[in-house]
């Protein structure tokens, strides 16, 4: 119990979920947040998700189906307004409603008389793609609400098929203004963010910036990583990057920061759409280790141990998970400076920030930190220090529930 926060809310928290065990941020963030707000208070919490497995696996017919259902989800819609009127929860908490939920779900809360509180995880409600990247630089040209720039670059998954079906239905619920009306409260991951939703037209009014938060659940009792560091050769000091091996992870930068580096280790960890690519790479590079996917207990073995981690993505990232991991394991950050690690870092403190996408900088950097181990210590304790003010579980139950108190009584 947490003194000077309301408890004994029911709370309905809906996810439309990547796929089943997934790891994705948004996934792994609603998760956690429903099972805080329950640990933490005499709170009840209901949940309503679907997963895009359903689509994945589904046949023509299906896909058929549910693509229309992404423009206005009848079944979701019905789904959502019967939990409602037999659960009665206080509040709606929804993360992410794209693709099967559809926004058809916003308007069956609102018609229970009900307040919505949304988690943007991603730039979706100013980018319709979500990840406010085009051929590789960041664009937010349909802020303009003029989608049909989707469908003439093949925005989204390289489909003119797919990328006209999301700009009608994103153009449709921009003329119904179902974002801008249908939601109460907008919860923010970062200050970049919610200048971009200030400039597209969102009321700035209604958004609030809460971080993320990360348990510290690392068992370092079930890893041996004497073992690991065995198993996988790693050498006495290193460098880490772990997570998704793709564009929008900068993993383009992150290679060629290392071609100009030859005497640094760096450990890599992740899997993803550019993983084959890459380990091509490192193996020809006798100072790059890459493990491939690990799991996370292993993983977090393996930060902790390291000097400190690279960070080069190249969007803008709400609330990074590898930047909140890291500083609970007191590890310094060399980072991009856009999105949320232009705030989370302060130069010469927890980290470096670089120029996004200038590999150049980076490598600069790096140099510069490897090369000072007393730095690597006292930047290494003023991580953890930041870590602990700002993103533990206790201090974001309060947050969450200040708002949902806020919300309730407007």
């Amino acid at each position: 119990m947490i003194t000077g926060v309301k408890e004994g809310m029911k709370v309905l928290v809906i996810h439309n979920m990547h796929k089943k065990g997934s790891s994705s941020g948004d996934d792994q963030v609603f998760k956690s947040e429903s099972q805080l707000i329950e640990r933490y208070g005499n709170n009840e919490v209901i949940t309503y998700t679907v997963t895009n497995d359903t689509f994945n696996e589904g046949n023509i017919f299906t896909k058929l189906k549910l693509t229309f259902g992404m423009f206005w989800s009848f079944d979701n819609y019905k789904k959502v307004k019967d939990i409602i009127k037999k659960e009665n929860p206080d509040i709606i908490h929804i993360h992410t409603f794209f693709p099967l939920l559809s926004p058809s779900i916003l308007y069956a809360v609102k018609r229970c008389h009900k307040k919505v509180i949304c988690t943007l995880h991603d730039t979706r409600l100013v980018c319709p793609c979500a990840a406010s990247i085009r051929n590789g630089e960041l664009c937010n040209k349909c802020q303009d609400g003029k989608y049909l720039r989707i469908f003439k670059y093949k925005c989204f998954k390289n489909s003119r098929v797919m990328s006209l079906a999301l700009a009608m239905i994103f153009k449709y619920h921009r003329i119904r203004k179902s974002f801008y009306k249908q939601i109460d409260r907008y919860i923010c991951l970062n200050s970049e963010q919610m200048s971009l939703l200030e400039k597209t037209g969102y009321d700035k009014k209604k958004m609030i910036k809460k971080y993320n938060f990360v348990e510290e659940d690392f068992n370092r009792e079930e890893v041996d990583f004497d073992s690991l560091k065995k198993e996988y050769k790693l050498p006495e000091r290193y460098v880490v990057f772990y997570g998704r091996i793709g564009e929008e992870k900068g993993i383009k930068v992150l290679v060629k920061a290392w071609n100009k580096i030859n005497d640094i280790p760096l450990v890599v960890m992740g899997s993803g759409p550019w993983e084959e690519a890459f380990k091509k790479w490192a193996d020809k590079k006798e100072n790059v280790h890459y493990l491939g996917y690990m799991k996370r207990d292993n993983c977090m073995s393996i930060v902790e141990h390291g000097e400190f981690v690279v960070f080069p993505s190249i969007w803008y990232e709400g609330c990074a998970m590898v930047v909140l991991e890291t500083e609970s394991m007191g590890k310094p950050l060399i980072a991009t400076d856009v999105g949320f690690a232009s705030e989370a870092i302060v130069d010469g403190k927890n980290g470096y920030k670089f120029k996004m996408k200038d590999d150049k900088e980076m490598a600069e950097k790096v140099r510069l930190l490897w090369n000072d181990e007393e730095h690597i210590k006292e930047m290494s304790k003023y991580a953890r220090k930041d870590f602990e003010e700002k993103y533990t579980a206790r201090d974001n139950y309060n947050q969450l529930m200040k708002i949902y108190e806020e919300v309730l009584a407007e």
